[in-house]
């Protein structure tokens, strides 16, 4: 299934001079949602993962399906002040400033194989943000999912270390 004819190409958003991938369209069309996230699932099974882990809030739409798919947990990786208990945090830089990842303490056990799931790999800021929470935990990152990929980025030169995939490129 051609998965990019469902991302709709936004210029200008959210600022002049950006091109924005909105994946409204692909999550509206049953067939094509339900393709990516069995494409996930199947990496999941491929690295032998233990448990999903996913960054707000496009790793949730994805990350949760391929969980259920396996009946593994889930775990939410949130903004500063969104988790009700203990948390472990990470703060990366940004072009412009920096922004705060969290997760709850005792959210995953050492040496608990994972899988990251999100919907954009850009610079990868974020994702590896997320990989530093989920090793500082003890956990081992066996690979990490995205639905697209923008290469002109290098954002996968951050994670050249790890097992990554990306369903589509732009």
């Amino acid at each position: 299934m051609d998965l990019r004819k469902y991302i709709a190409t936004v210029e200008d958003f959210p600022t002049p001079g950006i091109i924005f991938r909105d994946i409204t369209p692909l999550m509206a069309n049953g067939k094509a949602f339900s393709y990516a996230t069995t494409k996930f699932t199947e990496f999941a099974l491929e690295v032998d993962a233990q448990l999903i882990v996913g960054p707000e809030a496009r790793g949730f739409i994805f990350g949760c399906p391929v969980a259920t798919n396996l009946q593994l947990g889930f775990i939410p990786v949130r903004k500063p002040k969104k988790l009700p208990r203990d948390v472990i945090s990470k703060t990366y830089d940004l072009e412009y400033g920096s922004n705060t990842l969290c997760m709850h303490a005792d959210s995953i056990k050492k040496g608990q194989k994972v899988l990251i799931v999100d919907d954009l790999l850009a610079t990868g800021g974020t994702v590896k943000a997320t990989v530093d929470l989920v090793e500082q935990m003890g956990g081992i990152v066996v690979g990490i999912a995205f639905l697209i990929e923008l290469i002109d980025l290098k954002g996968r030169q951050l994670l050249k270390d790890y097992n990554v995939i990306s369903l589509m490129e732009f």
